[in-house]
Parts: structure tokens; sequence; C-alpha cells
């Protein structure tokens, strides 16, 4: 009934907003899995107030207009699985790979605070209008209210810090900022999710962790579900759902048996029965895959993590770059271990393994009609916000899941995680205005969800180019990153198409994008271990000055190079040798 009346008023004060008219346009209903042609779709404020066929549309004088002819119109897309405490870089896991003494973690954790905007106008500008952090932190709790009303922010829900029977000891005694809470027993349970109220989580994180030997899986898990039980109790009793981390078949069992509502990443120790699959039907739990989280670690411990042109344009730079610095850090005793555990044949069977049965499960369970919502597990090692969901849906579609079901799970089923389905996920009269308008369709081609035209966020229409402003720092990181991987149209793309390089102080080297592209593509092709490491940056106004150490093979050359940026590209370019 309220819905039925929020519709009604939306329609009869039309006159008094200024309104967004789309038109000529195809929208997509994820529900039916159907593509509707010739639409016009009204937003009035932050909602949706009108859709109709084109032809039976009059728009208002003073409307703005959206030609929509050509292009498609989606939900915007949900990630339900990030961390905001977690930056995607080499340093962000000290408990994975600890690097303290490179990059304390103090520094870490501040740095995430601080880049919390960026992160959030950078899941804007990939078309992700809500975002679900799956275990956060007291301090973060309290900052999201930052961006509560901020047109630029995806809708946050979040949680506190997780529970855990065993926290790692990198994050003991950090208070505010720490990302678990030990329980030891149903008391603590119970306690922890008090504790986290007076801050109103969306609801309850689990780290449902058992014992580390195979014959003691069960034992552990089965020790431990007095206190799931009890928090999963205690979580529901004040009407919040609870999230569990579980990746074998036994906890992720035990923890709907007692009433987990939302399974947040997939069983990957054994293919799963049909009777789990008509647990998880029969309580409407939802499942979260998280399919390439795993493979982040791998790839950068291993040293062969392999970026998309999508990846280097996208990403946070600075955190993108950090993966590669394994290269050039001194503990070369610690990294030489990792790699050769990380490549050796074993443990690459086992990751082999592994994927293959996360990717059957999902498909057994997306078939059998377990609801499923995209997540990323975003801010984990090599999993960089935002721009890993693209990623994501990839190995979704690899695991055998059609693109509509993947759509849906991007969409309709994020909301349903925690009971939004009737606030957005779709295209219809009276929810959210959180859409996304593409240049071509991610039907035909699942990539297409990347080639975004516009994103309308709490009925604010955004151009995505526009969300993460151009910096002469950013432009020359991304050419950096672009280097060390070798990727010549990402290395190319911060440049001016007449960019002049210079040996300094003034022999011109070579002039235009063009010849640039002849020399540092052969480049490129021929000279093994090529590495730039950046030694120091100086930012001054639009010139930027790197020290470098760069790698030709068996040379290390010492450098300097500095870049003179306008008009948002790199214009000229010094070196010094």
């Amino acid at each position: 009934m309220n819905r039925l009346l929020n519709i009604v008023l939306l329609i009869s004060c039309n006159a008094l907003f200024s309104q967004t008219y789309i038109t000529n346009v195809t929208i997509a209903d994820v529900e039916k899995q159907k593509l509707i042609p010739n639409q016009t779709v009204v937003v009035t404020k932050d909602l949706i107030s009108n859709i109709q066929p084109s032809n039976k549309i009059k728009i208002p004088a003073n409307a703005k207009v959206i030609d929509g002819k050509g292009k498609f119109l989606f939900p915007g897309l949900v990630d339900a699985h990030i961390h905001f405490f977690q930056n995607g870089g080499l340093y962000t896991r000290p408990d994975a790979i600890d690097f303290r003494t490179e990059m304390p973690y103090n520094k870490e954790i501040d740095l995430a605070h601080n880049t919390m905007e960026d992160k959030l106008r950078r899941y804007l500008q990939n078309g992700i209008t809500t975002v679900i952090d799956v275990g956060a932190t007291y301090s973060f709790l309290k900052q999201r209210k930052e961006f509560a009303t901020k047109d630029f922010a995806p809708t946050v829900y979040m949680t506190g810090p997780l529970a855990t029977t065993y926290e790692p000891s990198v994050y003991e005694n950090l208070k505010e900022d720490e990302p678990f809470n030990l329980v030891k027993t149903v008391e603590d349970g119970i306690k922890m999710v008090q504790n986290q109220l007076p801050l109103n989580p969306d609801f309850i994180k689990i780290w449902y962790i058992t014992a580390r030997d195979k014959d003691g899986i069960e034992a552990s898990a089965r020790k431990n579900l007095p206190i799931i039980k009890a928090i999963i109790e205690e979580a529901h009793k004040h009407k919040l759902k609870v999230a569990v981390h579980a990746t074998e078949r036994i906890t992720a069992q035990l923890a709907v048996e007692v009433g987990c509502d939302f399974l947040v990443h997939s069983v990957e120790d054994e293919l799963l029965k049909d009777d789990f699959v008509q647990l998880l039907k029969k309580n409407k739990t939802i499942l979260c895959p998280t399919l390439i989280v795993h493979d982040g670690y791998v790839n950068t411990f291993g040293q062969k993590i392999q970026f998309t042109h999508h990846d280097l344009l996208k990403s946070d730079s600075y955190q993108l770059g950090s993966l590669l610095d394994l290269r050039h850090l001194p503990d070369t005793l610690l990294i030489n271990n990792y790699k050769r555990r990380i490549n050796s044949e074993a443990f690459l069977a086992d990751v082999i393994k592994d994927n293959a049965i996360c990717m059957q499960n999902l498909k057994k369970l997306s078939d059998a009609g377990v609801i499923i919502a995209t997540g990323t597990d975003a801010g984990n090692i090599g999993t960089l916000h935002a721009s890993s969901y693209l990623a994501e849906l990839k190995a979704m579609q690899k695991s055998g899941m059609s693109i509509w079901q993947i759509i849906q799970a991007s969409t309709i089923n994020g909301a349903k995680v925690l009971n939004k389905e009737n606030e957005f996920g779709t295209i219809s009269i009276g929810k959210k205005a959180n859409l996304i308008l593409l240049d071509n369709n991610p039907i035909e081609n699942l990539e297409h969800i990347a080639k975004i035209n516009r994103v309308i966020n709490r009925g604010v229409v955004f151009n995505p180019a526009d969300l993460i402003p151009e910096t002469p720092e950013a432009l020359a990181q991304r050419q950096l990153n672009a280097y060390n991987v070798r990727n010549i149209e990402a290395f190319l793309e911060p440049y001016a198409d007449d960019v002049e390089i210079y040996n300094y102080p003034n022999e011109l080297q070579s002039k235009g994008k063009e010849m640039m592209r002849q020399g540092y593509a052969a480049m490129f092709q021929s000279v093994t271990n090529l590495h730039c490491e950046l030694k120091e940056r100086i930012v001054q106004g639009n010139i930027v000055i790197d020290k470098e150490r760069v790698q030709f093979g068996d040379k290390f050359i010492e450098a300097v190079a500095i870049y003179h940026i306008e008009n948002g590209k790199i214009k000229k370019v010094y070196f010094i040798q």
C-alpha cells in the first residue's frame, strides 16, 4: 500500500520538480530477462516516476533530456562484497605477506580512510551504485555517514568488525580500526552484536574459520557452532541479517542450518550435493561466489599478475602499481620463498582444483535457482576496488552462467541481500533512479557492461569521465604501470598526440605519439627483465619529477623523468641520465 501511494504521489507531483527524460532507449527488464526498445524513462528527484513507450510521452519544455537512441538502460550494479579497510594493493594485508617495514600498517589504515571518497567515485564510474561492505571497522561505520547524501557516492551498506574465533595478531589492539572481534564463548558472540548496535550496522558478519588440517575441519566447525548460532540468533533478534565467511562445505552447511542469511564465498573443498542445494533454496540463503579474489593473491605473490587495459585505466593507479613492487623490494628471501611456493607444481595443482570446484558449484547452484549475488571481495591483495568487477563478471560467465543470470546477480539479487528489492535493482516506477546508460548491448557481449555513457545515481546524471578528477600524478603513475606490464596502448593513453620527448635540457628525441609507439612497442617486445622502480616523486603544479631505477635485461640505469602536463595529457617529457 505504501509503495502504491508513493507512486501516486510521484506522478501527481511531477510538475513541481525538474525532471530528466531518457528517451528512445532500450531498457532491461532484468527479472523477465528481456530488452524493451523505444522507451522513455522519467526521473523525478531521485526516483523513477514514469516509464512508457516514447511515442506516448510528451516532454515538457523545462525538462532535461538524454537521447537514449541506440543505447541500453540497465539498473545500477551492486557489488555485494567489498572491504573499505583494505586498499587492494601489496601492503593491505600484513597477515598474508608482511611488509610493515616498507609500509607501516597505521599508514595503510590512514590511506584507506583518506581514499574512501576516491573508492566511492571509482565504484560509481564503473556503474556500481550500491556497495555492501562485508566486514569493516567501527571507524568506517562512522566515516560512511560523511557520504550518505553525496550524489557521487554509491549507497553503502556496512557491517562492523568480523566476529571470529581466530584473529591474526597483526590486527590486535587497533581499537576502532580493528577489523576483527575475537569471540571465544557464546557470551562473547552476543556481546559482539550488542556492541555494534549503537553504530547502526546494516548486518552482522562472521568469519567462520576452522582448523587447517583435514581431520580437524569438521570437529573445529562443530566445536564453534554454538558461538555461530548465538551470534545469528542475537542479530536476528535485532532484525539484522547475518553474513558468514565459510569456504568449506561443512562450515557453509552448518551456518545455513542455524540461520545464516548470506554466504559470502564459494564452497571450494568439495562438489556440492543436491541436499546442500535444496537447503539453500529452502532457507532462501543468498550466495556470493567471489571467484577471482584467491587468484589475486596467487598471481601477485607468484609475480605473474596480468592487467587488462580496463584495469590499467580504471584502477587506483597507486594501488595497482604496488602489486608490482615485488620486483624490487629488498627482502628478496621472503619474496623468493613466496614465489617459489606459489609457483610450485603442487600448489598450482591445488589452485586449479579449487577453482574448478568453485566454478562447478556456482553453475549447479545457479541452475537450481539459488539466489546468486555478484561480489568481488575488493580490497584484498590483487582485487582492486571497482575495476575488478568486470573480471568477476567474466569469471561467472566462464562458470557457465548466462549473461542474463549474471545481470540478475549484479542488480536485483544484490538488492535482495538486505531485503531492498522494493527500493532498487530493477527499472521500475517508484524505485530509486540508480541507472547506467550503456553504448552497447551487454546481453550480446558482457564486456559492454563497462561501456558506460552515463551513470544516474540518486537521480543525478554523471559523465563517468568527470567522476575521477585527472591529476598530473595519476597520469605519470598510469604510464609507469603500463610500462612495467608492457601494455603499449595503456602506456600511450596518458600522452598527448603531439607529445615531445627530450634528452635534458633541449635535445628533441621524438615527437608525436606514433613515433613513441614505434620505439616503445619494439622495446616491450625485445627487452627481457624490463622494469622501472620509482624511487622518489615530486609533484609541483602541472610538473611531475620521477627519480627512477630502470632495469633493461641485466643492466640498471638511474634516471630522472620530468613530465609536463597540459590539458590533462603529458605534453613534454625530459629525461636525465
